[in-house]
């Protein structure tokens, strides 16, 4: 019998493990991962940008927890010598008609609390970003850089000496529910708890359903690809270069990226990947594909955005049309100065009416908590979120 299981060994549910055992140390926490390492998908496959959370609509969870996280993100790895790297970032506006977007993101980050942010003009770009384009742009001093993977392990690492039990290479089969407690069967084993916490990510809403919540919504996998750029180039760019991002759609645009391990990333893009973990461009899955074709609400967000999603898929089968999305930012880029790099994919909830689910979306009920959409900026409010989830279940336990 344990107090609390979590299925999911990415950064929120890892990170909603070391929450619990800080503020309630004893715990008997049980932690099931279907992959052999933790941090697997989508936790160690993103850009690796610390977020300051200038985007966010003011009082979402997603700004509210980002600006929390952020603190808590960057204490943790002073405390425990993670590498990571506050240098800033530049959002470009490249034409007049992004400026109207480009000063609601301003007053979004000031809303926010954001100090430092200013907006800047084409000479003060030039000194922080040399061969950046653009006809105005915000500085925003607190982003930076980081390996989440680094973090998701030095995270495993406090469980464990917390205490908690961590099965990696465990998929969760079965969940049922009880009076008393709750049976969770894996591929190895079953075992009782008290209190169920799901952060399954791409798989959420099948996670979910085995533990009997009923859903108006499905996770639809968007692959990000990414291109590197050579070497010999890396000059191009000194830290973060992005753009005014699409608000059509929950995703920031094809941005470049300084990586804490050294090199440069482009990218990523954002296109419907026909397998949940679908990393390749052939990756394909027949029972997911088919799934995703019969849900009503991936028919409705085409029949809104299919000019959009064309564009996306372009980019991804064209170096040429990725190249031109590039160029915009920093123009002296050329053909033969990327190459393809790293994929990830991020999990979205959509509705069945076809809305895009943009703020996280955590849902209790009775010993079972839910993560049913925490996107980008989860991994920088991670010990944010740990720390929602973990008094949430505690407000029960006894």
């Amino acid at each position: 019998m344990f107090d609390i299981t979590i299925i999911g060994a990415g950064i929120v549910g890892l990170a909603t493990a070391h929450r619990l055992l800080e503020i309630k140390p004893g715990l008997r926490i049980a932690v099931f991962e279907k992959e052999k390492t933790v941090a697997f998908h989508q936790s160690s496959r993103n850009s690796g940008v610390i977020h300051s959370g200038i985007y966010y609509q003011p009082g979402s969870q997603k700004a509210l927890n980002c600006r929390k996280g952020y603190d808590a993100l960057l204490h943790f790895c002073k405390a425990h010598g993670i590498q990571h790297d506050i240098c800033g970032k530049v959002i470009v506006a490249t034409k007049k008609e992004e400026q109207g977007l480009l000063d609601n993101i301003y007053q979004r980050g000031l809303a926010n609390g954001l100090n430092g942010i200013r907006k800047i003009g084409p000479n003060e770009l030039k000194e922080k970003e040399p061969y950046a384009q653009g006809i105005e742009a915000i500085w925003v001093p607190q982003a930076g850089i980081i390996s989440y993977k680094s973090v998701a392990e030095k995270y495993l690492e406090r469980i464990n000496l917390a205490g908690a039990a961590v099965f990696l290479g465990e998929k969760v089969q079965k969940v049922v529910p009880g009076n008393s407690a709750v049976t969770v069967c894996t591929s190895h084993r079953e075992i009782q708890t008290r209190q169920l916490i799901a952060c399954s990510g791409l798989y959420a809403d099948h996670v979910a359903k085995l533990t009997g919540e009923q859903l108006n919504l499905k996770i639809l996998p968007f692959r990000g690809e990414y291109y590197e750029l050579k070497k010999e180039k890396e000059y191009l760019v000194n830290n973060l270069i992005y753009p005014v991002p699409n608000p059509a759609f929950p995703f920031l645009g094809v941005h470049f990226t300084r990586m804490i391990e050294g090199g440069i990333e482009a990218g990523p893009n954002a296109v419907l990947a026909f397998r949940r973990e679908g990393y390749h461009l052939k990756d394909f899955e027949y029972k997911e594909f088919f799934e995703m074709i019969g849900f009503k609400g991936l028919r409705k967000l085409a029949a809104k955005y299919w000019r959009l999603e064309l564009d996306e898929f372009h980019r991804s089968f064209s170096k040429r049309a990725f190249l031109k999305s590039l160029q915009k930012l920093i123009p002296a880029i050329g053909y033969d100065d990327i190459e393809r790099g790293r994929s990830g994919v991020r999990a979205q909830a959509v509705g069945n009416d076809g809305s895009l689910v943009d703020d996280f979306f955590i849902v209790e009920k009775g010993p079972v908590i839910n993560v049913l959409n925490a996107p980008s900026p989860a991994a920088t409010a991670s010990l944010a979120i740990g720390e929602r989830i973990a008094n949430t279940a505690l407000r029960k336990h006894t």
